[in-house]
């Protein structure tokens, strides 16, 4: 409910019975408290009281703010409390599906979905999911297969599912999925904690890791959270200049290890591992500009500068040097801000159009349209929503997606594992499902040594209205862009809260550090 990702497995499936609740007695009312714990609370009594078999619950959602109203401390509107209504009666569906049996894999999953698709909902709230399931349970490389199990297509969407690959099993199964819809990924955890790069050295720093975030950028323990920082090479000029910038994203992710979460068994492993991950985006622009050998340069040269920022800060502030320090991010809108390719990705083209969807009452509109803007009611919501059309140029020295192979995508994606992420790649490689799509269990059975995790994303005509990215040609580009104007987005003040906000729960947390 803070808005951040969440990683589970499904371990527990055939381990608890779910008895139901009682009928003999009349149920009992639970009034929801107007607070992100409130919500929390209420579900976990709801769950409950089918495990341990307890009178039946109803809510009173009387206390939850209405929808349209401003929510304190976090910012944004209110969604009101249908999202939760709704949550209830999906997890009791499920729940009284499975009363007299072992709860499943497939339960296990659609409630954590269904939570994901309530705190989304939420309007101001964003969060990811990733499942990690076994390899060999045909129920669980079945759970994007829509064809399978058409009741999730409504809330499936809000994990990346990935299985626990072990070094050496048969990829061809899960092969086939892959080549259909690009699911499941793979998570090789015998790497994550044995390696830190993996160039070799097995240090097993990380015995204790039980998975990662939803991009498995980072390698994680129970409990505990990423903690990234995004740099782009390509805008500096020389490696001292870089070298600098990765001073400030290393401090800046080492101060957020000195403070606490609401959670004493977070607090426990953030506070023993100090694990942060300083990125990098933009590789597919450095590598057009510099080549792969200065990129190989920069990044151990800027490896080594981080290790030695870390034992200089670490010794400083007498707390424990980072467990790990770096990965690549898959990114998006932080890389977008900046002008950057995402990650390690190469661009959908050289030219295109972003669209970006807003409500229809964001005071974004108004000057986005005076500045030129193509504005559009958006297919799906036209009377709630709408679409803003941005021209986008990478130029034309950077190779687009479809011109890079998979078997070089994985070859880039191992490169930066060996040279520069002791943490994980966040690396979703694109391939041709009829060309490339046969050769995936074989580029598995390769790279499975050199990897710690990777997706796939077959490329298929699935145009549609309004796509998030639609390519152009260089004429189209200019055409869009030629009149549009500057504006001032800061001046431009979306309706919020005035309350301070706290523990980082945010888009914003002000932390002091005095560095001097």
């Amino acid at each position: 409910m803070l808005g951040v990702g969440v990683g589970f497995d499904t371990k527990g499936a055939g381990t608890v019975l779910i008895k139901g609740v009682r009928t003999d007695k009349p149920p009992e009312v639970f009034q929801i408290p107007d607070t992100r714990e409130g919500w929390v609370e209420s579900v976990k009594v709801l769950i409950n009281s089918y495990f341990h078999k307890t009178n039946a619950i109803e809510f009173d959602y009387s206390l939850v703010r209405p929808a349209g109203a401003l929510i304190k401390g976090f910012g944004g509107i209110s969604s009101g409390p249908e999202p939760l209504r709704q949550l209830h009666v999906s997890v009791r569906d499920i729940l009284e599906k499975h009363v007299g049996k072992s709860i499943s894999v497939t339960a296990i999953v659609d409630i954590m979905n269904l939570i994901g698709r309530c705190v989304v909902s939420g309007n101001v709230r964003r969060t990811a999911e990733i499942a990690f399931g076994d390899p060999a349970s045909n129920e669980y490389i079945d759970l994007k297969n829509y064809e399978v199990n058409p009741h999730r297509a409504e809330w499936g969407w809000t994990s990346n599912n990935s299985v626990f690959a072990t070094i050496g099993m048969d990829y061809s199964e899960i092969c086939e999925r892959v080549i259909k819809n690009g699911e499941p990924g793979f998570a090789w955890l015998q790497n994550m904690k044995e390696y830190s790069r993996i160039n070799g050295v097995k240090d097993f720093k990380d015995n204790r890791a039980q998975g990662g975030n939803p991009c498995l950028e980072q390698t994680l323990e129970s409990f505990e959270l990423c903690c990234l920082a995004e740099t782009f090479p390509d805008k500096h000029e020389s490696f001292e200049d870089f070298k600098k910038t990765l001073k400030y994203a290393y401090l800046y992710a080492k101060t957020v290890t000195l403070g606490r979460t609401h959670w004493p068994e977070s607090n426990r492993v953030l506070l023993r591992n100090r694990r942060i991950g300083c990125s990098m985006s933009g590789i597919a622009q450095f590598l057009a500009k510099r080549g792969m050998n200065e990129l190989r340069t920069w990044a151990s040269q800027g490896y080594n500068a981080i290790q030695d920022y870390d034992k200089e800060y670490s010794d400083w502030l007498a707390i424990p040097r980072s467990i790990k320090t770096t990965c690549i991010k898959p990114s998006g809108t932080v890389s977008l801000l900046a002008g950057a390719t995402p990650g390690m990705h190469f661009p959908t083209a050289n030219y295109y159009i972003r669209r970006v969807r807003l409500p229809s009452t964001s005071e974004l509109l108004k000057p986005l349209k005076e500045a030129g803007y193509a504005v559009h009611p958006a297919v799906e919501a036209p009377d709630t929503t709408l679409v803003v059309e941005f021209p986008i140029s990478v130029g034309n020295a950077i190779r687009k997606a479809t011109e890079v192979s998979m078997w070089e995508q994985l070859s880039l994606a191992a490169f930066l594992q060996e040279y520069w992420a002791d943490n994980q790649v966040s690396c979703t490689v694109t391939f041709d499902p009829v060309k490339e799509g046969p050769q995936l269990k074989h580029a598995l059975d390769l790279y499975q040594y050199k990897l710690k995790g990777i997706s796939f994303l077959p490329l298929v005509n699935n145009a549609y209205q309004q796509m998030p990215y639609e390519e152009i040609s260089e004429e189209k580009y200019r055409e869009l862009s030629s009149g549009l104007k500057t504006f001032d987005i800061g001046k431009v003040t979306e309706a919020q809260d005035p309350t301070p906000d706290k523990f980082c729960a945010g888009d914003t947390c002000n932390v002091q550090l005095n560095l001097s």
